[in-house]
């Protein structure tokens, strides 16, 4: 009886130690969002690959051994290919930006008259591949960023920090947000099987043998989830007056719409003194929709995810990061937009990468999550 005593005790510290130290996964996003927003105010390739290197050293430090937390290896793997398949395309299709400096020439297939404009073949110019390879670039560190936080946030976790107006959506992204983790656990998991047992992993006849398999664990995880869904009500509303489901949908509505207005009025020179005061009172009314509509799913949260000072320190470095990106690009859009004719080599301002470093702050506030033995 003694001996039973001790080892419930050594089960339960660990436990609510990590408890203690959990970060709230909305911050996580928040971070990550922040760092992929100031990735669309640049295109300069050195702050680029700062802002790619800074979230993948947060994920190797905060990264769990979770299934959903090895997907930050496919969006990266995702992101190199598009930048390739990207550069590929200018080589094939050609660019507008003119180029004098002639790297190859492949063969040109002439097209007719209708088709002006568009030619497949060559000359290839390092000012058109630069070009393309800058904003391929761009869109690379936005996978890294939102694969980031796939990596670091719990998609059940998050679930259960949504406002009640959002459950059965959310339900619906986190189970999409999930497939692709437990799929590429479920391949990983078959090709080691099969390299055991000294069959072929790889070629044509090496994926229908691991495909097949791979999606019928989908199948059958789908028939469980629904199963389960059903079991727990899933779907099933609270009954509510017609004058609050009508106020909702107009708060809701009238509140998405004020969010993009005012968004549109922010990007643009014209609408900087109507832009932010129609953006948050549509924030505003927004928000008073999702309240109001939580009566319809009535539902309790089982240890709910506490938001400290730790997550509000990681959301403001990832809106710092954004906010102080977004400024530099309008006081010196040369050094954030590096021209490619004529050719040079991009400089690195020192102050923007100053910035992008902010988003290594949860390295410094959030501990470390201490692997248990297997």
């Amino acid at each position: 009886m003694p001996d039973t005593g001790v080892r419930a005790a050594r089960t339960t510290v660990p436990v609510r130690s990590r408890a203690r130290f959990e970060l709230h996964p909305g911050a996580w996003w928040l971070w990550s969002l922040g760092l992929g927003t100031a990735a669309t105010r640049t295109t300069n390739p050195l702050l680029l690959a700062l802002l790619m290197a800074v979230a993948g050293h947060v994920v190797a430090v905060h990264r769990s051994s979770a299934p959903w937390a090895r997907s930050y290896t496919a969006f990266a793997k995702l992101a190199v290919a598009v930048l390739l398949i990207r550069l590929a395309f200018t080589a094939v299709l050609g660019s507008p930006v003119p180029g004098t400096h002639v790297l190859f020439t492949l063969p040109e297939i002439p097209l007719p008259g209708w088709a002006q404009g568009i030619r497949l073949g060559g000359p290839v110019s390092a000012e058109a591949l630069l070009f393309s390879g800058y904003n391929g670039l761009k869109l690379a560190a936005l996978l890294v960023c939102v694969g980031a936080a796939n990596a670091l946030a719990s998609p059940a976790k998050l679930l259960k920090s949504l406002p009640g107006a959002l459950y059965e959506a959310g339900v619906a992204v986190v189970v999409a947000l999930t497939f692709a983790p437990h799929l590429i656990a479920d391949v990983q998991r078959l090709r080691a099987a099969r390299r055991l047992r000294g069959r072929p992993d790889r070629g044509v006849r090496g994926l229908f043998q691991v495909g097949l398999p791979v999606l019928e664990g989908a199948l059958e995880r789908s028939v469980a989830l629904a199963a389960a869904m059903d079991a727990r009500g899933y779907g099933r509303t609270a009954e509510v007056p017609a004058p609050v489901r009508r106020t909702t949908t107009a708060l809701t509505l009238g509140g998405l719409l004020g969010v993009c207005a005012g968004t549109y009025g922010l990007l643009t020179a014209e609408g900087g003194l109507y832009g932010l005061p129609l953006l948050l009172a549509g924030a505003l009314a927004a928000l008073a929709g999702l309240r109001l509509g939580g009566r319809r799913s009535p539902r309790t949260r089982y240890r709910p995810a506490p938001w400290g000072m730790r997550a509000w320190l990681v959301a403001g470095s990832g809106a710092a990061v954004a906010a102080l990106l977004a400024l530099a690009s309008v006081r010196d859009p040369g050094a954030l937009h590096p021209g490619v004719v004529p050719l040079a080599a991009p400089a690195l301002p020192l102050w923007p990468a100053a910035a992008i470093l902010l988003g290594l702050l949860p390295v410094l506030v959030v501990p470390q999550d201490r692997k248990e033995p297997s």
